[in-house]
């Protein structure tokens, strides 16, 4: 008898169970990352519910992260007021993996190397489920943002453009 190809799971969905927090995971092939909203029309899924992860660095050399809708643009006075920072800017893509643990178009709040300060924009708090990164290329999470908050030790703040 053939086996089932049994699920590989994440590291974010090993936390998500160890926490007890609902979840319901989506994969998908994705040879090469191209954006959020790509990765949402592919699976069908609607731009205002799939958040991207965006990690930036305060003149502090602090590193913040910020979890936004696809489609929008990180204000970047408004997130460095968010976390108390002069001002923040986008980490070099290169920089990803060793800051975060993750790879480009993997990336996801849950679960980073270390814990950073982070902030989920406002406009998810009104929002009963939300699509974040399941922790690599070709995987999504669909979690509440109130367990998404909990789990990632975020806030919530207006923290894109307007």
């Amino acid at each position: 008898m053939a086996k089932e190809k049994k699920e590989v799971k994440t590291n974010v969905m090993r936390i998500l169970e160890k926490e007890k927090i609902p979840y319901e995971h989506q994969s998908y092939e994705c040879d090469d990352f191209i954006d959020g909203i790509h990765t949402a029309d592919m699976l069908g899924l609607p731009h205002e519910k799939v958040y991207k992860t965006l990690v930036t660095q305060g003149t502090s050399k602090n590193y913040f992260v910020f979890v936004i809708p696809i489609a929008e643009e990180l204000d970047m006075k408004k997130a460095a007021k968010s976390v108390g920072e002069k001002s923040v800017s986008m980490i070099p893509v290169k920089d990803i993996t060793a800051v975060t643990g993750y790879i480009r178009g993997g990336c996801t709040a849950i679960g980073m190397k270390k814990q950073y300060i982070t902030r989920i924009d406002s406009s998810a708090e009104s929002l009963d489920k939300i699509y974040v990164s399941g922790g690599k290329r070709g995987s999504q999470i669909l979690l509440s943002p109130q367990d998404l908050k909990r789990v990632a030790r975020a806030e919530f703040g207006d923290v894109i453009v307007r």
